[in-house]
């Protein structure tokens, strides 16, 4: 049954509408996206972050940072407790809520094909149950809460509006009434067995033609979902990888490029002022990612992360940055934003400092990537000129200081050196011309002597950094990428190094911050943890290897998303959601330990 009645709010429902939803514990969110941007849903049914038209442009919904728009559908009048989840395979959310008196439900998703200037969001409503009564409350404010909503005007069941630059089309609320501020409230008195269609459409330009008729947008979607993400069975996880692979492709544009996260300044650890922009496509993270998917067998988003570092390997040589927009522009620097913030977080940011940075270890990880594309008949012409600037630049710049993979101060990070030693090997490994190939592995060899001249610590581990004795869990990494043999006593006093000095409980964090305990500086670093379960299972300890797969498997929020790090005392993630690198890593973690050899799996 459809279009039932649409009244209006009492003043009661209008003043809770109207105030800017309450954030939540990030664990609580759910990620709808389309590859071209993506959008943040609460537990009480608000879109509560979403950038439009793209990733890296200002937001139109931004109260996950206190900015004052959303879009919220919330159950009214009676209390209620929350669920949800995600069609298997997709990023199409179902929130549940069950009343008082009702179980209602809101199906929700960006529609899909996806238009790079103008999105679609579709919220199905459905009363399973009882009588339902739910407040709907759309306020578009472009850059980031600074522009409200005008021009609006209602056409029958079709709503228009301005915010800022952007045009508007919103069709199931015909009824809504206008505040003075501009934004829509209505209410919605559903039946069992009734169901509402709202479609939202926001773009660079004014809507024309039809509005999109919700039956064939939800199914094209889904079956563009079920084209896009397969089964992945041959691992041991085959639920979570699926669902890993759905969200690296709703983070991935048709440009190949791979956000890192979808959101901005979400802090990794209340009031240090470690908030970040991260909705641009890191070089390293797409390597990363591209390296986890060729454990499972390649496909399209292999080929997309290849076809990314290609070009911008060509494009900008060895000035490579490391990140871009998805467009493969430079990131903008960093500027602060006249918000509140999450709670915890010091300043909202948009844009970020990488934009300045040198990183060798990005060379390294590229060649890495591109011998795997060639391995699996994937590298063309142009891939193997970008493989050869990206072996000349690290010739060129192998004894130049660098950021390193966590983007700290230039130093001669022990990881960047020996990432590029691995680069080297592997590609001289598929190079035609033995004589260039010999080059390869001879610069390779010319990286490996420095690196043991300044990055072995006295007890035989590797070391941070020549001023830096520290272990690092991204110095296990180097092994598992063909720098060094796994038996090389480096590799395995590293190792052990890792288990005793930065693990606790199944936990593993990156490095230690001076003398402080683990966990008090930071999280634990959930990639670090799938890293570490694939260092155990190569030193041969595959029950050991399993355990830190679980335990940072479990990490997972509710709607089975990672960030960056893990609060383990309060059980709670912090810092950008979702982080794309996690996602990767449990999907190479997974394939490998379901192989006796830990070798690459087939494409499903």
């Amino acid at each position: 049954m459809r279009g039932p009645a649409v009244g209006h709010l009492t003043r009661q429902e209008r003043r809770r509408s109207l105030s800017i939803p309450v954030p939540e514990p990030l664990r609580q969110y759910a990620l709808l996206a389309d590859g071209e941007r993506g959008a943040l849903v609460g537990p009480r049914g608000e879109i509560a972050f979403l950038c439009a038209p793209c990733w890296h442009d200002d937001a139109v919904f931004s109260s996950l940072l206190g900015g004052p728009g959303h879009y919220s559908v919330t159950p009214t009048g009676a209390r209620f407790v929350w669920g949800g989840s995600y069609v298997p395979g997709t990023l199409v959310w179902t929130s549940r809520w069950v009343t008082t008196g009702a179980i209602v439900e809101s199906r929700e998703a960006l529609a899909l094909p996806a238009d790079r200037d103008r999105l679609v969001l579709l919220r199905r409503l459905r009363v399973l149950d009882g009588r339902a009564r739910l407040s709907v409350t759309l306020d578009a404010r472009a850059a980031f809460g600074a522009e409200p909503m005008s021009e609006c005007r209602r056409d029958g069941d079709v709503w228009q509006a301005r915010t800022g630059a952007l045009h508007l089309r919103w069709t199931g609320a015909g009824d809504a009434a206008a505040d003075d501020d501009g934004a829509l409230h209505a209410c919605l008195d559903l039946e069992a067995g009734a169901e509402r269609d709202l479609v939202l459409e926001i773009g660079t330009r004014a809507p024309s033609g039809p509005t999109p008729d919700p039956d064939q947008a939800w199914a094209s979607t889904l079956h563009a979902w079920e084209e896009a993400v397969p089964r992945f069975d041959a691992s041991v996880s085959p639920e979570e990888v699926r669902h890993s692979y759905a969200v690296l492709h709703g983070l991935t544009s048709s440009t190949g490029a791979m956000v890192a996260a979808a959101t901005t300044s979400l802090p990794e650890q209340a009031e240090q002022g470690r908030n970040y922009d991260y909705r641009f496509a890191w070089v390293r993270d797409q390597c990363l990612v591209g390296q986890a998917l060729d454990a499972a067998g390649g496909g399209p988003l292999f080929d997309g992360a290849v076809r990314f570092v290609t070009e911008r390997l060509l494009a900008d040589g060895d000035r490579l940055c490391p990140a871009y927009t998805l467009t493969g522009d430079r990131v903008p620097r960093p500027r602060t934003l006249d918000l509140p913030g999450y709670p915890g977080g010091a300043d909202v940011h948009v844009g970020n400092r990488v934009h300045d940075q040198f990183q060798l270890d990005m060379y390294g990880e590229a060649l890495v990537l591109l011998a795997a594309a060639d391995a699996r008949g994937r590298l063309d012409r142009d891939g193997w000129e970008a493989a050869e600037i990206a072996a000349a630049a690290v010739a060129r710049y192998r004894r130049r200081p660098d950021a390193g993979i966590w983007e700290l101060e230039e130093r001669h990070w022990t990881h960047s050196g020996l990432m590029c030693v691995a680069g080297l090997r592997a590609l001289a490994d598929r190079m035609p011309h033995e004589d260039r190939a010999d080059q390869l592995r001879h610069l390779a060899d010319v990286l490996l002597a420095d690196a043991t001249r300044w990055g072995v610590h006295p007890s035989g581990r590797w070391q941070r950094a020549p001023d830096e004795p520290g272990v690092d869990t991204a110095l296990l990494v180097p092994a598992l990428r063909g720098a060094v043999p796994a038996d090389d006593p480096r590799s395995v006093a590293t190792w052990r190094a890792v288990l005793d000095e930065l693990t606790e409980d199944g936990y593993v964090y990156r490095f230690r911050a001076g003398d402080r305990p683990l966990g008090e500086m930071e999280g634990a670093f959930l990639l670090s943890g799938f890293q570490l379960a694939l260092a155990t299972d190569q030193q041969g300890d595959r029950a050991l290897a399993l355990r830190f797969f679980e335990r940072n498997r479990g990490a997972l929020g509710p709607p089975g998303l990672f960030t960056e790090e893990y609060d383990v005392t309060q059980r709670q993630l912090r810092g950008n959601l979702p982080q794309a690198f996690v996602h990767g890593l449990l999907i190479e973690a997974a394939h490998r330990l379901a192989d006796p050899q830990g070798r690459p799996g087939a494409w499903p």
